[in-house]
């Protein structure tokens, strides 16, 4: 399994995506290495992995900011003596109609969604250039390849980080630097994502299609795993994570 002893930073990591693929990694032999801004909530997760045997460490981190981000990577190199995947995972969906003029929800989501995603591309590009290897996986979303009435600012920078990481897995081709990238595409999971929804009318909506046909965060962690695992001169680049009831 070539999961195993990899190390692997992932952003977004108190709840949701973020934990459940940190614990499965680590229940697999990864050395998980956690960021997200809840210090109480990293260090539970990684108590509990660590109860279970695996190997783990957190550093409370805000990925809107690129010292931050490049603060976590190092700490994880340091921590476990280098780096080979970086789980872009952190975001929120504050999903409203643009006529409500939330703008500084669309603020909020260019920052975390698509500046906290290139604020860790930023971070490991110098490493994995160097080492010739490495691995980029970023949470999109449904949202990233079809258009949703409501979604349309969370939707464009989703539709962003699938353009950045189809680009990145183009150049390193063409550079020769072998570094991987895997597009995750959720539809409806039920994570906290849901509790960043401000506009009355579109939570009241969200809420009761998640209640009929959201699924686990376990999902989308076990396609986490399944790209890992992958051998490294394959790049399994794209997946949409649908529930089986959603339409």
């Amino acid at each position: 399994m070539t999961v195993k002893n990899k190390v692997i930073v992932i952003t977004g990591a108190s709840s949701g995506i973020g934990e459940a693929s940190a614990k499965l990694l680590a229940k697999n032999g990864a050395k998980v290495v956690l960021g997200a801004r809840r210090t109480e909530r990293l260090a539970a997760i990684v108590k509990d992995i660590e109860a279970a045997g695996g190997e783990a460490a957190y550093q409370v981190t805000d990925v809107t900011k690129q010292a931050d981000v490049d603060n976590l990577v190092k700490f994880a190199q340091t921590t476990f003596g280098g780096l080979d995947v970086i789980f872009n995972n952190a975001g929120i969906m504050p999903s409203s109609p643009i006529s409500a003029l939330h703008t500084d929800e669309w603020d909020a989501m260019i920052d975390i969604n698509l500046k906290g995603v290139l604020h860790g591309v930023a971070a490991v590009m110098p490493i994995f250039t160097a080492q010739k290897h490495g691995q980029i996986i970023t949470t999109s979303s449904v949202a990233g390849i079809k258009s949703f009435a409501g979604a349309g600012v969370y939707g464009a920078t989703k539709f962003a980080v699938r353009n950045l990481m189809e680009v990145i897995r183009m150049e390193s081709a063409q550079e020769g630097t072998n570094i991987r990238t895997a597009s995750l595409y959720p539809a409806a999971i039920n994570t906290e994502l849901l509790h960043t929804i401000t506009d009355e009318l579109t939570k009241q909506g969200m809420d009761a299609f998640y209640q009929q046909v959201g699924i686990s965060p376990a999902a989308v962690a076990n396609v986490v795993n399944f790209a890992v695992d992958q051998p490294e001169d394959v790049n399994v680049n794209e997946f949409t994570i649908y529930p089986t009831k959603q339409a």
